[in-house]
């Protein structure tokens, strides 16, 4: 069966190999058969050795949704009773943490920092003393996909541990891409999404974490029935399964991600994206364009990339080209700035790069763009 490959340089979902894709074509299950129950075990103990926790120590816990349900189970869950969250804010999903705890009226520190360069410690641990005692956790994306940036969890982490505080980070754009270690990253709790650094589908997210914390957290103020992370870890752990029902064939194709990615190895595939991210970076380089954010500070996995000042300069239609020859190119995330992002993520390789910017140069040229492009200032 052949299966037309897409290049899909968008910040996920990220292009997947045939296998994974053929892997969701299995004989119908329901998902409470213990054949079916069997396959989450060692999934979730491959999900935490990913970022090399001990399993008896860390727990990876399975929900239905896109990475964003993460984001909203961890923060609504893990705050003990009469602490506040602390989250350093820097980027469009970092301000979707406060939106989630402004929702649910949870006390909420903000500390906003600066969207294109890295984060003040100071500030931060100023903050930190400032309300000491008060804080429960400490929140920070690792990658702002918006832009690039890549924050310093490792030394934020340290910050949390020594005002007592336990520390979360979205890993969603970062995971299984830039290695992580929970130790050394002074990491409590870290999540994802099937369909980004595993190279899976959509529709299956996990969080990661210390076992001791999250038992301890079904003492905690409750928010949500569905979305709740010692519920869904106490039935795993008692049953082995969801609580609720999951989505069955995209577990399929997580497992095949899972065994291509221990095929392929931490060092060989974060090797493999930084020759990505240096074929993308070359196409930028020669034909003149603008990146929002220095790339001393970047994550080596998105680059965010301003509209050339070029009347003829059209997204859209630069994109509906590329895309009607196999390559998906994504519009910014900077509020008031126009960006489109190019993305070293997925089962891609160098080679792919340089066929795209071929075609993306014949956009360029169709629509009149002048080449190296200009910027007024």
């Amino acid at each position: 069966m052949e299966i037309k490959r897409n290049i899909l340089l968008n910040p996920g979902p990220s292009t997947t190999t045939d296998s994974v894709k053929m892997a969701q074509i299995v004989p119908d299950i329901c998902p409470r058969e213990k054949e079916f129950a069997g396959i989450m075990k060692p999934m979730r103990d491959d999900l935490v050795r990913i970022v090399h926790g001990d399993t008896k120590e860390y727990t990876a816990v399975l929900f239905c949704g896109s990475g964003t349900i993460c984001i909203d189970i961890a923060l609504n869950s893990l705050l003990p009773e009469g602490k506040k969250a602390l989250v350093v804010n820097n980027g469009s999903y970092s301000q979707r943490a406060c939106d989630v705890l402004n929702y649910y009226h949870i006390p909420l520190i903000e500390v906003k920092q600066p969207l294109t360069t890295t984060p003040d410690l100071n500030a931060i641990e100023e903050v930190l003393k400032e309300h000491s005692g008060e804080v429960g956790y400490v929140y920070m994306t690792h990658h702002e996909t918006g832009t690039g940036l890549l924050n310093p969890i490792r030394e934020v982490g340290a910050l949390a541990h020594k005002y007592g505080a336990y520390f979360i980070t979205d890993t969603t754009s970062s995971y299984a891409m830039i290695p992580i270690n929970v130790y050394e990253d002074n990491i409590d709790f870290c999540m994802a999404s099937a369909q980004k650094g595993i190279m899976g589908m959509t529709g299956l997210s996990y969080i990661i974490g210390r076992r001791s914390i999250v038992e301890e957290s079904k003492n905690y103020p409750t928010h949500s029935y569905y979305c709740n992370l010692f519920r869904q870890y106490d039935y795993f752990e008692k049953t082995g399964e969801m609580n609720f029902t999951p989505p069955v064939q995209t577990i399929y194709a997580a497992r095949q991600a899972l065994i291509e990615y221990w095929q392929e190895g931490e060092e060989n595939k974060w090797e493999r994206h930084q020759r990505i991210m240096a074929a993308i970076r070359k196409g930028i380089d020669e034909l003149g364009f603008r990146e929002a954010v220095d790339r001393s500070v970047q994550s080596g996995l998105v680059a965010a990339i301003d509209y050339p000042d070029d009347l003829n300069w059209s997204f859209e239609k630069i994109h509906d080209y590329c895309y009607e020859r196999g390559y998906t190119i994504y519009p910014g995330k900077m509020q008031g700035k126009g960006q489109f992002r190019l993305c070293a993520l997925g089962a891609i390789d160098a080679p792919d790069i340089v066929e795209f910017w071929k075609v993306f140069k014949e956009a360029l040229n169709e629509l009149g763009v002048k080449t190296p492009v200009v910027y007024k200032d």
